[in-house]
Order: structure tokens, then C-alpha cells, then sequence
């Protein structure tokens, strides 16, 4: 199958390649939306990563910020192959699942082992 590009500014295509239909470089899988980066924090799921953001939220009353932070389902393709401790870049899709709106389109830093 042919890589292809998804669009986002950065984001290169893997080497390696897939015949997952749900992999937005070698299936049909678009994406829109929001990209963040985070951290995966579990990969005990078949083709599924949780991943972990942290953000800041303004709070009005103390007039400061606080951390906070959240956990996301996105899907892992097999070409990119995202494990525990890797930091990657998810980007928004389509529903694929009841809990799964996101996708890995990129690893940032692979966990050192």
C-alpha cells in the first residue's frame, strides 16, 4: 500500500509499513480536530494506547493556573507501534470505537530501556 500524507505540519510517514484500514498514513483513516502530545501510560489494549496530557487551567478566583491532567484512548497502528513511557502526538478522528476518538500519528521520544 502507499503512504500518504495526513496532512499535519511536522509529521512524516513511518518506514515501516501496515494493512491496518484504521492507520491514517497507510489506511483510510482521516484526521481532523486537535493534535496534542502526551505520554503513554498503559498499551495492555489490543491496537490501543492510553495516553496522558497535562494542561493548565486558569483558575479565577486565586487569579493562577494549575496543572491538571487527563487520559485519552487513541488507536495505535501497527506500523508506529507506541509503548509504555513513549511520548507521542495523537491527532483527532472520526469515532472508532466507543472510547477511541484519537489516533497515534507520531513517537517524539521512544522510553529509553
Amino acid at each position: 500500500m502507499a503512504k500518504r500524507s495526513i496532512g499535519l505540519p511536522g509529521v512524516e510517514p513511518p518506514e515501516a509499513e501496515c494493512d491496518d484500514p484504521n492507520c491514517p498514513f497507510h489506511g483510510r483513516l482521516p484526521v481532523r480536530g486537535m493534535t496534542m502530545e502526551g505520554i503513554v501510560v498503559s498499551d495492555k489494549m489490543k491496537k490501543t494506547v492510553v495516553v496522558q496530557y497535562e494542561y493548565l487551567k486558569y483558575d479565577r478566583k486565586y487569579k493562577r493556573y494549575e496543572k491538571k491532567r487527563r487520559k485519552i484512548h487513541a488507536h495505535n497502528p501497527p506500523c508506529l507501534n507506541a509503548r509504555v513511557g513513549d511520548r507521542v502526538k495523537i491527532a483527532e478522528t472520526r469515532p472508532i470505537a466507543k472510547t477511541v476518538s484519537f489516533v497515534v500519528v507520531q513517537i517524539l521520544e521512544r522510553r529509553s530501556s
